[in-house]
This record gives C-alpha cells, sequence and structure tokens, in this order.
C-alpha cells in the first residue's frame, strides 16, 4: 500500500499543521479514552466520569431516557424493514419490541414479583441498560478524536509485528482491545464495526476482534473481584485474567468458525521496511490526518453511529438478558450444559467443579452470574470463576446482542460455539492459575 504524497514531505510550512492534525486530537482521544484520573473520589478514565455526570444530571429522568432508545430500536427495524432480511432479525426484531413491555415494567414496577428481584430488572436496567445508553452516545462524541485522524494507522504499522502472527489482526486492532478492556466493550465494538464498514478490517478479522478483544472493562472486573473476595490478590486476577483472555483469543483465531471467514478486505495497513517501521508508522499517520474531514463532520458520522448502535442494542439487552436470567435461575438448563465443561474441571481435582462447571455455563446468559453463584466456594474456583467470567466474552445479556446489532458477518450459532470454545480453554488455563495464586500464599 502506497503512503500518499502529503505524508512524505519534510515538515515545514502546511506539514506542521498535518502533524497537528494528527497529535492533537490523537492526544485528547486517548487522555479520555486511556488515561484514569482521580476525580470527586473515583479513579477511572474520563469517560467514565462524563457518564457519571450525565447521569447525576438526568437523575431520575435516565430511566425514561433509556425506555426513549428502548422504544426507538424497537421501532427503527420496522420503519427500515431490516426485520425482513432473515430468520434472525425477525426474532431478534420481536425480542426487541418485547424489550418495550420489560422495560416499562422495570420503570414502573407492574409486573410479577419475581422480575422485580434486585438480580432481575432492576440489575439489567440500572447496572447495564442505563449506563451503555450513556456511555455509547457519549463515547461517540470523542470516537472521531481517536479512530479518524491518524493515530489508528500509526499504532497499526508499529504494532503488526506483534498483533498479526499472534491473533491474525491488523496491528490496528489493538487500539480496539485497549478502548474494550479500560473504557467499555461497547466502544470497542463501535470502533470495530466502524473499521469494518470501512474495508479496513476483515470479515474474519472484525470477528476475531468482537469475539475475543471485546471484554468488559477492567472498572466492572472490580466489582467481579469484590464480590468473589479476591480484592487482597487483585493484582493477579488482573494481570492473569488478561492474559488467559489473550491466550485464548490466539488459540481460538486459528479454530473453526473464526478461521472459516472470509480474510479478504479493501484497505490494508502498509508494510513497513526492514528498518524502517517508525518513519512508516509516522508518515501513514500523517496521510490519514492529511485528507481527514473536520473535526465536526467526524463528530456528526460517529454521533450517528453510536445512537444507532445504542438504540440497537438496549432493547435486546432487556428481553434477551432477562431471558437468560430466568433461564440461569428457574430452569436446570445451564446445569445440563455445565457437563459439557465438567470435563476441563475434573482433571484438576477441584472440590466444587461441578458447582464452578455448572456457573461458568451460566455465564452465557450474563457474565456477572458465575460470580454471584461462585460467592461462597473455596479460593480457587472462586478465582477461576473470576477469570473465566471476564475471558469468556460473550453473553446474551449485553455483549452478543451488540455484536449482532453491528455489521460483522457472525450468526448466534457461530458466536455460541466461540463462546463455548473460550469457556473451555479458559477452564483450563484459569485453574492452574488459580493454584498458583494459592500456593504463593496470598489467597
Amino acid at each position: 500500500m502506497a503512503i500518499p504524497e502529503p505524508a512524505t514531505r519534510k515538515l515545514h510550512g502546511g506539514a506542521w499543521i498535518t502533524a497537528a492534525k494528527l497529535l492533537l486530537p490523537s492526544a485528547l482521544g486517548i487522555l479520555i479514552f486511556f488515561v484514569p484520573v482521580t476525580l470527586g473520589g473515583r479513579h477511572t478514565i474520563l469517560l467514565d466520569h462524563m457518564v457519571t455526570v450525565a447521569r447525576g444530571l438526568l437523575g431520575e429522568a435516565a430511566g425514561l431516557y433509556a425506555l426513549v432508545l428502548i422504544l426507538a430500536g424497537a421501532i427503527y427495524p420496522l420503519w427500515k424493514g431490516t426485520w425482513k432480511r432473515s430468520l434472525t432479525d425477525r426474532i431478534f426484531t420481536a425480542l426487541k419490541l418485547a424489550g418495550v413491555a420489560v422495560a416499562v415494567m422495570a420503570l414502573t414496577g407492574w409486573g410479577p414479583t419475581l422480575l422485580h428481584e434486585p438480580d432481575m430488572l432492576p440489575f439489567l436496567f440500572d447496572k447495564l441498560v442505563i449506563p451503555v445508553g450513556l456511555i455509547v452516545p457519549i463515547g461517540a462524541v470523542f470516537l472521531a478524536l481517536l479512530i479518524g485522524y491518524g493515530l489508528l494507522e500509526l499504532i497499526g504499522v508499529l504494532l503488526q509485528p506483534v498483533m498479526r502472527p499472534v491473533w491474525r489482526t491488523p496491528g490496528r486492532s489493538a487500539i480496539d482491545a485497549v478502548a474494550s478492556f479500560v473504557g467499555s466493550y461497547s466502544i470497542g465494538l463501535l470502533i470495530t464495526n466502524r473499521v469494518y464498514q470501512a474495508g479496513q478490517y476483515s470479515a474474519r478479522e472484525a470477528a476475531i476482534i468482537a469475539t475475543g478483544f471485546s471484554t468488559v472493562s477492567a472498572t466492572f472486573m472490580i466489582i467481579v473481584a469484590r464480590t468473589l473476595e479476591l480484592m487482597s490478590v487483585w493484582n493477579l486476577y488482573f494481570w492473569l485474567t488478561l492474559a488467559i483472555t489473550f491466550v485464548v483469543t490466539a488459540i481460538t483465531v486459528r479454530l473453526p468458525p473464526l478461521s472459516r471467514l472470509d480474510d479478504s478486505r479493501r484497505d490494508g495497513e502498509p508494510e513497513a521496511p526492514a528498518g524502517k517501521r517508525l518513519a512508516t508508522a509516522w508518515r501513514t499517520g500523517l496521510a490519514v490526518a492529511d485528507r481527514a474531514p473536520g473535526l465536526h463532520r467526524s463528530v456528526a458520522l460517529n454521533v450517528r453511529e453510536g445512537m444507532l448502535m445504542a438504540i440497537s442494542i438496549l432493547p435486546s439487552i432487556m428481553s434477551v438478558g432477562l431471558l437468560g436470567l430466568l433461564a440461569a435461575k428457574y430452569t436446570p438448563l445451564f446445569e445440563w450444559l455445565g457437563w459439557l465443561f465438567y470435563p476441563f474441571v475434573a482433571i484438576w481435582g477441584l472440590e466444587d467443579g461441578v458447582a464452578l462447571a455448572q456457573a461458568t455455563a451460566a455465564g452465557l446468559a450474563e457474565m456477572f452470574l458465575p460470580a454471584l453463584l461462585m460467592a461462597e466456594a473455596e479460593f480457587v474456583a472462586r478465582f477461576a470463576a473470576g477469570v473465566v467470567s471476564v475471558s469468556a466474552v460473550l453473553f446474551f445479556s449485553a455483549s452478543i446482542p451488540c455484536i449482532l446489532a453491528t455489521s460483522i458477518p457472525l450468526s448466534v450459532g457461530r458466536i455460541v460455539a466461540v463462546w463455548f470454545l473460550r469457556v473451555a480453554l479458559s477452564l483450563t488455563l484459569a485453574i492452574p492459575a488459580a493454584y498458583l495464586v494459592q500456593a504463593l500464599g496470598v489467597s
């Protein structure tokens, strides 16, 4: 891929403007998405602070705001006619319409008492729907700074030697991975979908990123660790979970169904000549900045995409998430499914092996369920449950509807197949990791 001429000239005159166009928006985007700061006693990224402020300003109206988005998301496929495209579209359109009724029940308190228990509708609506409904549109406003002015391409060239051989994705996918882990899987998926639509990711690459990197944020991991009483080993839990998540991804990309997806793209990353990687990365970033549109146009485009993703996600979270939570609590479905994972647990002779296998299976409904179900277990089982709940990545209450709302060609069947592989591999790695932590005497 040739580097356009504007990027090859020396930095004088207009080239300084191009360099500033690359550096200033990119630096601000990094500050907003990746740098934790302490404000009001909370240590998190600026985007998370913005969401907190927005929710505080909305107050009780936050629920009505979420309901409006859910209603818009249910109407949108009927208005655009997309519900007719396939059986999957028709099913999810029906589920989105059901999501409106569920959201009304969550707001009004109407409906069966069992739906209003703390781990049902209140959990879905307050802990998932409202935060996602705020973080996706607000994050979209600033997303243009991160992906529109050359940073993505610059990082991509620099990280090619790592990303391509290990995870079979372009170097620029490192941005998606970090955005998911420090911010939100929904932001990571928003980035991935935009880059895929631009032809810079193949279908296989976009699917790998969506199912392998877009896990819950580090801030949500703290909630998991607290529930499982793992804060005393927080650093070991955090880094081992991060390592296991990416090791599992490196394995699943080499297995069906991901390995069989189309790998063609319209616009790949430039290959850096030997010894000139940094220079090539700089020139590539400048080339993108030179031809980038005005900030107001980029922001407008990203806000539109963000709102469309938000209204597509939220109705599904309400309906699909509730069905999953009900199935986990009142049916033996996940107990049966858990037996498929028991062989991966049994080899370690774990005392709570059956319970751990069944709890991790329940993670398909909601990633927080394994933590809730294993909160009273012995240390190794608790630690493994905490790791797998994050490294599994995929769950029906949020991340799977997010993926299905994108243009990435992943069916429900393929997603569930990837989820099964991820859970099996995660259990195989997480249990010995837990024994190691216990042996270090820090449990």
